[in-house]
Parts: structure tokens; C-alpha cells; sequence
């Protein structure tokens, strides 16, 4: 049995895994931003888990930001606290059990390989769409991750035409396709041109449904971020020639949105004379990840699984 947390700026999801990735119980906590009592959360977590579980074996974790190999994390996302941190080896320290720590897409990544859509696939991507644009790179069956950790940050591409002066972020592809940093953030400085006491939409779904109801507003920035999504998809297939490209976050489980966008992307393609020339013969499906929510907890999982396994066999 493995315990697997999947850190986030907001919440902390954890659950008790068995060694196939089925999540055998599973709860969520506020993430507190004071390291320290942080990692007494986590350790708390741990042991309740040793008291009704015959053994853990150990712990994976799945966190936001670039993280070395061992652990140390030069980033944290939105966590600024926890730049420099690595909460591996202090766990490891608290817990005396094997803890291993991923990049949350990386670990989105892997979970979609061991028990989700990527089984027996060997090149791959994924994309996680939510505040920003994260991606695991997965070569030959195993995560690339540069030479830094840093392999993956999609969201960092730049998909326009430079703006004259200050930061040229605001033309990246984590300020014009995330569903929040990009279509909640488009939306609202849009808003705000035409008034500025409107308040802040950051729930993509609040957008969707003004554009549904007809709002110029939400149809016009909904189409944009439609365009931007497939343009940084294509991006991707040129660059990795992957098998399949898979995308996770919560928008990924809407129905209606997948057709469409599947619709964008062709159109997109087409466009584009030499991919459209290969679509129908090495261009990579774009597809719904399957693991939704839980695919962070289980790579984790997955990889201190595989660690454990491998000592085993010494």
C-alpha cells in the first residue's frame, strides 16, 4: 500500500493506493503555504493511514513547479514559499519511509501510461490545462525531463506576435489557452476595457454559459481560445511527433467542449499545408486524458511504486 499526495495552490488531495494504482480511499485538505506545518498535515495524513493499513510501503507525492532528481524544487507554482524546499527528504526524515516526488503533469503523465489512455504507448504528451499549461514529455516509455527539470512547460511557448514593449508573456500560450490564466484572464481584461467595476470571472464554466446565452463577449473570446488551444496542439505535434497527445484538467471532462475543439483543431490542421498533407498518415490524435482528477495522486504513486519494487528485487 502507498500513500499519494497531489499538491495544488488551493488544495491538497491524498488517498491510499494499492500497487495496481486503485485508489482505495481518497480526501483532500486546505494547502497551507507555512511549510512547516504543511509537512506536519502530510505526516498526520501518513500515520493514520499506517494505524488501518497492515503496511505502507511508502509515499508518493505529485507537486506543481520544476523539481530536481533529488527532490529539491527550484519552483513551486503558485506555492512561493516552497521555492527551495524539498519536501522529500524532509518526509523521508519524519515518516522514515521512501518518498518520491514528480512534477504534477509529469505525474499526470505516467499514471495515463501505467492504468489510463496511453497503455502500451511509448511517445507521448501530456497537456494539463488549468491555471497555467503544464506537460509531461514521455520518450521511449520514460518522462524526459530536461536537463533541469524544466522539459514541459508548454505553457511558456510564445503562439503570437510580440507585443512592442513589456512582458512578452502576455502572448504565451499559458495567457491565451489555460482556463484560467487564459480564458478567464482574456475575458476579464476584455471586461474590463468596457467597464471597469465589472468583477473578475475565474470559473471557465461562467464563460461557457455567457457565450451560450448569446453574450458578444463570451463568443468572441471563447472562439479566440479555441483557435489558441489548436495552434499550440499543432505546435506540439511538429515539434515531439508524438504517438497521441493528451489532455487533462477539469475542462477536459466536458463533452461538448471536446467536440468542439476537436472541430477547431481539424480546421486548424487543414490550414496547414504540410501537417494537413500527414494528418492522415503520423499526425497525433489530440484526446481526453482518462485519469481526470486522481492522475497526479496515482504517477506518484506509480513511480515510488516502481522504486520500492526495484530494491525489492536486489
Amino acid at each position: 500500500m502507498y500513500v499519494g499526495f497531489d499538491i495544488g495552490g488551493t488544495t491538497v488531495k491524498y488517498g491510499v493506493l494499492d500497487e495496481l494504482g486503485t485508489v482505495l480511499e481518497k480526501g483532500k485538505i486546505p494547502t497551507n503555504y507555512d511549510l512547516s506545518v504543511f509537512l506536519t498535515e502530510l505526516l498526520e495524513i501518513v500515520e493514520d493511514a499506517q494505524q488501518r493499513y497492515e503496511k505502507i510501503d511508502g509515499i508518493g507525492i505529485s507537486a506543481p513547479g520544476i523539481i530536481q532528481k533529488d527532490g529539491y524544487m527550484l519552483t513551486a507554482g503558485a506555492i512561493k514559499s516552497f521555492y527551495g524546499a524539498n519536501i522529500k527528504v524532509e518526509l523521508e526524515k519524519l515518516t522514515g519511509l521512501p518518498v518520491s516526488i514528480e512534477n504534477d503533469a509529469n505525474a499526470a503523465a505516467i499514471a495515463e501510461r501505467w492504468i489510463g489512455n496511453a497503455q502500451g504507448i511509448d511517445n507521448y504528451l501530456c497537456v494539463v490545462l488549468g491555471s497555467g499549461i503544464g506537460g509531461g514529455i514521455v520518450i521511449n516509455g520514460e518522462v524526459f525531463r530536461g536537463a533541469h527539470g524544466m522539459a514541459g512547460e508548454f505553457g511558456w511557448s510564445i503562439i503570437d506576435r510580440l507585443p512592442d514593449t513589456g512582458n512578452i508573456e502576455e502572448v504565451s500560450w499559458n495567457k491565451r489557452a489555460a482556463t484560467v490564466g487564459g480564458l478567464c484572464y482574456q475575458y476579464n481584461l476584455a471586461q474590463s476595457a468596457v467597464d471597469e467595476t465589472a468583477d473578475d470571472i475565474l470559473d471557465a464554466r461562467e464563460i461557457f454559459r455567457r457565450e451560450a446565452v448569446g453574450e458578444e463577449l463570451a463568443i468572441k473570446i471563447v472562439d479566440q481560445f479555441l483557435t489558441d488551444l489548436s495552434v499550440g496542439m499543432l505546435n506540439l505535434i511538429s515539434c515531439f511527433d508524438p504517438e497521441i497527445i493528451l489532455f487533462g484538467g477539469g475542462i477536459s471532462a466536458n463533452q461538448e467542449f471536446n467536440h468542439r475543439f476537436q472541430v477547431r483543431l481539424a480546421e486548424v490542421l487543414d490550414r496547414h499545408q504540410a501537417i494537413c498533407y500527414l494528418k492522415d498518415q503520423t499526425i497525433a490524435p489530440v484526446l481526453p486524458a482518462k485519469l481526470q482528477n486522481d492522475a497526479g495522486m496515482i504517477g506518484a504513486v506509480y513511480q515510488i511504486h516502481r522504486q520500492v519494487t526495484a530494491k525489492q528485487l536486489i
